[in-house]
């Protein structure tokens, strides 16, 4: 992949303002002149295949994501565990019917001209990901490696990723030229899920060398995920899970050597402290091509000591404290977004549900994530779709109430600073790292220039926004960001002297055309408010700058401060507010769907961050927004209780017959609910005054 990077009118743009702006007064983490050419890339890293409790094949997988909906980088990702069936034989047919609204799917065939149900092509065809290992191995049962006397006998995960699945994994990556490779959603101890990865051993394009593999990788699914009860330690690999230099080695099962323990009435906390332990050992294998991103983390209910639900403030700081380069944020933002209970969660999640589709450890101001940037963490926002399968449709029906394909609703922008070189999976886990990076489902937005600079004295106020405008206008044409002294962007930090005037600049591009929707309705959330809008074709309504103060890191001994459940004063940043609105009425906007904002921030006097939000939706949307424009739960809009009408009517002939329909109405759900309410978010830009509180975790 190649990527254009103009840089003449950027130059000229950049040259001004840095000689407008002293560099005495103010300095990002890098100068401008050290910075790598850069572009921002979409990807996923959280799905699914028949390798755990998904649908389709690995092959097809990687198509729908790196074909059909275009990413730039893929990481395949199952759960730990084991499993019976065998991901690495594709669907034949690989595509019965093309992709459309109103196709038949059938258990029985013929195909065509049906296409295949959920769970994927039935394994009575004889062909495709649901048979199973034991009947498609050459040495059938002999050929699954480890403990297990199940009929037909489950696989460990640890042998599907080193022998089966990697070298599919690499061969689709080099078929395709784009970095595609393998990691683990985690069944951590003593928590729910986590998106991992360790990369070292992998040679994804555009690596061309022989003897690629994913040993570390399946390695880790055997030491640390909960559902891996192997105790053969990976047969003839013979691995051990000792962290050097730990404390907790004595604790590993003299037989197994691992952890065997979790979370229970015995033994409280010891999932947790595997999982911690598991964090060391990414950092002792590969500490700058690793990560662990907890996923979907609000909806197993509060952290239990007894059991594995969900995760609390002090966890995630225990995470990023154990390795901040490895353990570096969250996707509070789940998959599953056309569930009839959004993300998949119940009201029995933190939070009671989803908010705009979002958990609300990031989704409520002065919440969770605000709590962590108010230290001056490196915790990130992140998203992937999760996907598993379609509910009721199959995989080329465009209609859906489960989830939505890689790509195809929520992207994850990533900013790779490649210069000339081409994009890598290394490259990639850097730019999730540096938290430059941001989110937006339905393609609500694809373009994003984020900046805080410090404004120069010397220039009327006026001039100085226009130029650092200009210099956001040019970034996001070029679809990367802006390299100016004195500014930064997206999980940097601008030092600055006590009293300077700050410039947030936001320009960002709303696509013009059409999104994935395959409908062309009005959005029902939209027509309660007399806006008559396509639903696939989204206009974003509105941006907010939310602000907060960094007050500095907690320590763990600071119990009251570090540890507590969602609103204690722990997972509470009460600076946190939304300090300016965009929208039509004071942004600028430019045909190909560009809007610029900017505005002053006066005489800086402490240190704090600057994030985004955004959505199709303005405030006081029934149902859907309240008065200042936040999300409501989405259970306000579509009660948990499926036999209770809707709250939004879809009354256009065009709504389809799988909404939730009572007394002959349908009423906004699954699909339809999400791409009628779509939201961005991006990192936050932190500011560290000079003499105030330090912004630790930031470079």
């Amino acid at each position: 992949m190649k990527t254009p990077f103009p840089r003449r009118e950027l130059a000229l743009v950049a040259l001004a303002s840095i000689a407008a702006i002293p560099l005495s007064l103010a300095q990002a983490a890098d100068r401008a002149d050290t910075k790598a050419s850069g572009t921002y890339v979409a990807g996923d890293f959280h799905n699914h295949t028949t390798c755990s409790d998904g649908s389709l094949s690995v092959q097809k997988l990687v198509d729908k994501s790196a074909k059909t909906f275009g990413l730039d980088w893929f990481v395949q990702a199952d759960h730990g565990g084991n499993s019976a069936r065998n991901c690495t034989l594709a669907e034949d047919p690989f595509e019965p019917v093309a992709p459309a609204l109103g196709l038949t799917n059938s258990a029985t065939g013929p195909y065509p001209p049906n296409t295949y149900p959920n769970p994927g092509q039935p394994a009575s065809m004889g062909k495709g990901p649901n048979q199973t290992w034991e009947a498609t191995l050459p040495n059938g049962r002999a050929g699954i490696k480890g403990d297990g006397t199940d009929t037909p006998k489950k696989m460990w995960r640890w042998q599907e990723i080193k022998e089966y699945q990697y070298p599919v994994i690499e061969a689709e990556s080099r078929a395709r030229n784009k970095p595609i490779w393998i990691g683990v959603e985690q069944n951590a101890p003593g928590h729910e899920h986590v998106s991992t990865n360790v990369l070292p051993g992998q040679l994804p394009w555009p690596s061309t060398a022989a003897g690629g593999n994913a040993a570390l990788q399946a390695q880790y699914e055997y030491c640390f995920d909960r559902s891996d009860g192997d105790t053969s330690r990976g047969a003839e690999n013979q691995w051990d899970c000792t962290v050097n230099g730990s404390n907790n080695n004595n604790l590993l099962d003299s037989a197994a050597r691992k952890i065997t323990g979790n979370n229970s009435g015995a033994t409280p906390n010891l999932g947790h402290l595997k999982t911690v332990e598991g964090i060391k050992w990414m950092n002792e294998k590969a500490p700058t091509s690793s990560y662990f991103v907890p996923a979907h983390l609000e909806r197993a209910g509060a952290y239990n000591p007894t059991g594995s639900n969900g995760f609390n403030i002090e966890h995630l700081r225990n995470f990023n404290n154990a390795a901040p380069k490895v353990a570096f944020g969250f996707e509070s933002m789940p998959g599953h977004q056309a569930e009839g209970n959004r993300g998949s969660y119940t009201t029995n999640a933190v939070g009671g549900g989803t908010y705009g589709g979002t958990g609300v450890y990031a989704a409520t101001v002065g919440g969770v994530w605000d709590a962590l940037l108010g230290e001056g963490r490196n915790w990130f926002f992140f998203a992937s779709s999760d996907y598993h399968n379609r509910g009721s449709f199959g995989a080329d029906q465009r209609e859906s109430t489960a989830d939505f394909f890689p790509g195809e609703y929520t992207r994850d922008y990533v900013m790779v600073r490649k210069g000339s070189n081409n994009l890598t999976a290394n490259g990639i886990i850097d730019g999730l790292r540096s938290g430059n990076s941001f989110v937006a489902n339905g393609q609500l937005i694809d373009r994003l220039s984020f900046t805080v600079c410090a404004a120069n004295p010397g220039l009327p106020r006026s001039a100085g926004n226009a130029l650092f405008e200009k210099a956001g206008q040019n970034a996001a044409s070029a679809n990367g960001d802006v390299r100016i002294n004195g500014c930064a962007t997206m999980g940097e930090k601008l030092v600055v002297r006590p009293g300077a005037d700050l410039v947030v600049t936001v320009v960002l591009r709303d696509p013009q055309g059409t999104n994935n929707s395959p409908y062309s309705f009005p959005n029902p959330s939209l027509k309660q408010v007399n806006i008559t809008q396509p639903l696939n074709a989204p206009v974003l309504d509105h941006v907010d700058v939310i602000n907060g103060m960094v007050k500095g890191m907690v320590s763990p001994s600071d119990t009251e401060n570090y540890a507590g459940t969602l609103g204690s004063k722990a997972a509470t940043n009460t600076t946190a507010k939304v300090a300016k609105v965009f929208n039509s009425t004071n942004w600028t906007a430019l045909p190909d769907g560009t809007r610029m904002m900017s505005y002053v921030v006066p005489a800086a006097k402490a240190s704090q961050y600057f994030r985004l939000r955004g959505s199709n939706l303005p405030a006081s949307v029934p149902f859907e927004t309240d008065a200042d424009g936040n999300p409501l739960l989405d259970f306000t809009s579509n009660p948990s209780d499926g036999t209770q009408p809707g709250k939004i009517a879809c009354s256009d002939a065009a709504c389809p017959t799988h909404m939730r329909t009572l007394s002959g109405t349908k009423y906004s759900s699954h699909d339809v609910a999400g791409w009628s309410d779509l939201w961005f978010y991006s990192n936050p830009v932190f500011i560290e005054v000079v003499n105030t509180v330090r912004v630790a975790g930031i470079k």
